[in-house]
């Protein structure tokens, strides 16, 4: 419980700068064009964040919980799930007071809590799995908010990346077509 108390701090030190920086260099008008590729980016994330966690700690976590088959439909189910979460964040956070990116990231730590409470007691995880007993539900749910928000920052970061490529291609080919 101790090191998730610890980790569940320094991972809110590094969310504070990381939100800030994205704060400041996306405005609320930027903001708002990143719709789709908030909800594309997250899909992407979070297939690819599951494939990879369901694969690397099956046997040391994952398989104390999760039946053989759900390595295969939790990656894609996850994504689908997580980027229809992305526009109901985006939605939320353009309707809240204060910068939007700022509410984005806190509603997305806040994702964290009922997969986590179903994890914890749903799933009994931290009973179920070696590596987790001796963690305190609190210290694993407090641990999830600033995870979150370190995940939904990178989900931006992404997003402005595609958005980006998008406008990027859209200008190219607009040359192109105007070339004679």
């Amino acid at each position: 419980s101790e090191l998730y108390w610890i980790s569940a701090l320094v991972a809110a030190l590094i969310d504070v700068g990381f939100v800030f920086l994205l704060a400041w260099r996306i405005r609320p008008e930027r903001f708002r064009q990143l719709k789709w590729a908030l909800v594309v980016a997250a899909v992407i994330f979070w297939s690819a964040l599951w494939a990879w966690v369901l694969w690397s700690f099956w046997d040391c976590c994952y398989s104390y919980v999760f039946p053989d088959w759900a390595r295969w439909l939790i990656p894609p189910a996850y994504g689908l799930l997580f980027g229809g979460s992305g526009l109901a964040l985006w939605w939320l956070a353009l309707r809240l007071p204060g910068n939007p990116v700022v509410g984005f990231c806190v509603l997305g730590g806040l994702v964290s809590l009922p997969g986590h409470l179903w994890a914890i007691y749903g799933r009994r995880m931290l009973e179920k799995v070696p590596l987790l007993q001796g963690v305190s539900p609190s210290s694993a749910l407090v641990f999830g908010v600033p995870e979150f928000i370190f995940y939904w920052s990178i989900i931006i970061v992404i997003a402005v990346l595609l958005r980006w490529a998008w406008e990027w291609s859209r200008r190219l080919m607009q040359r192109g077509a105007a070339v004679p």
